[in-house]
């Protein structure tokens, strides 16, 4: 038996869709350095937050009040500030280092979560779990090490994305157990849209008219990645293809390779391998660990859930 909305389990296409989206995330990372040639990481955060609001408001008047209603408004103003800082912070990344080394280190949020989660919630942690985490940070360290004798600001960037990437994955997993995916999406383009009004004015300058097109692609790539995890849940639980995100780091650095021609040192490829290795490991660990419900917290309370082991997919 299925429950609505979801179709008989389909592995194959569930994996086939994740990792389309996760191509589609590949696409925004490079269409912002295209973009980014040419205008401030501000615009390019409010550009991708605008279409994918422009695409979630219909949704949000054919479904009126009853949809847009939450008790949840304070972990929807986390989950966009954690989303949008990640975004600031890969794509201020991407002008500054090798594309596929900014989505690398950006892309290692899974690493961190064990961390996180033990530090808000003394959550325990299996050992296998901290194998894996351990085991990607040495592949970061790789990719990281051979750069300078000190961390660049670009490096530093794209590990703060990081940081902030494991909270939005933390906190659309708080989020799913109350709300509708379609309604997270709708708050958080709306939230980060707003948001990234400041960072636009602030960082504003003259465009060239060619760079609208770009812009569009970025926010049109970023509303079909999310569209595309949401009809992979469908088909197959996110503990099942969540390792496909690591396929982005993949095709960021055949882009970074074919486009800027960039091909990947070798220490490069060994901390790829660890990194997706100890993240496989990771994603494993916890998918065999018995699932603990989601705890958020009720509304107006300030208190930290736990954190289940079982991971969502990362929506920014």
């Amino acid at each position: 038996m299925t429950t609505p909305g979801r179709r008989p389990e389909n592995l194959l296409l569930g994996a086939g869709l994740t990792t389309a989206a996760f191509f589609c995330v590949a696409l925004v990372g490079a269409l912002a350095k295209v973009s980014g040639q040419y205008t401030s990481t501000g615009v390019l955060l409010l550009s991708q937050n605008f279409v994918g609001l422009l695409f979630v408001i219909p949704v949000a008047v054919r479904g009126g009040w009853s949809f847009v209603r939450t008790d949840r408004i304070g972990l929807h103003v986390l989950r966009s500030a954690a989303g949008t800082g990640c975004w600031y912070a890969l794509f201020f990344a991407i002008g500054h280092i090798p594309l596929a080394n900014a989505t690398l280190l950006t892309y290692s949020a899974p690493l961190w979560m064990p961390l996180i989660a033990w530090a808000v919630s003394r959550q325990r942690v299996s050992a296998l779990t901290w194998t894996g985490a351990g085991l990607g940070f040495l592949g970061v360290m790789l990719v990281l090490q051979p750069q300078a004798a000190s961390f660049s600001m670009g490096e530093l960037s794209a590990l703060a994305g990081a940081l902030f990437l494991a909270i939005a994955m933390m906190t659309v997993r708080w989020l799913g157990a109350t709300e509708p995916m379609a309604r997270v999406l709708f708050y958080y383009f709306l939230l980060s849209t707003l948001m990234a009004v400041p960072f636009a004015v602030a960082d504003w300058r003259p465009l060239p008219a060619g760079v609208w097109i770009w812009l569009a692609a970025l926010g049109f790539a970023q509303v079909f990645s999310q569209v595309l995890i949401v009809l992979a849940y469908r088909y197959a639980p996110a503990e099942k293809v969540g390792p496909c995100i690591y396929s982005v780091i993949v095709f960021t650095a055949l882009i970074d390779w074919i486009v800027w021609h960039h091909p990947p040192a070798l220490v490069t490829y060994a901390g790829m391998a660890l990194v997706i290795g100890g993240g496989l490991i990771a994603v494993q660990a916890r998918a065999a660990a018995p699932q603990i419900a989601p705890a958020p917290p009720a509304a107006g309370d300030g208190s930290v859930p736990a954190v289940p082991e079982r991971d969502p997919l990362p929506q920014q």
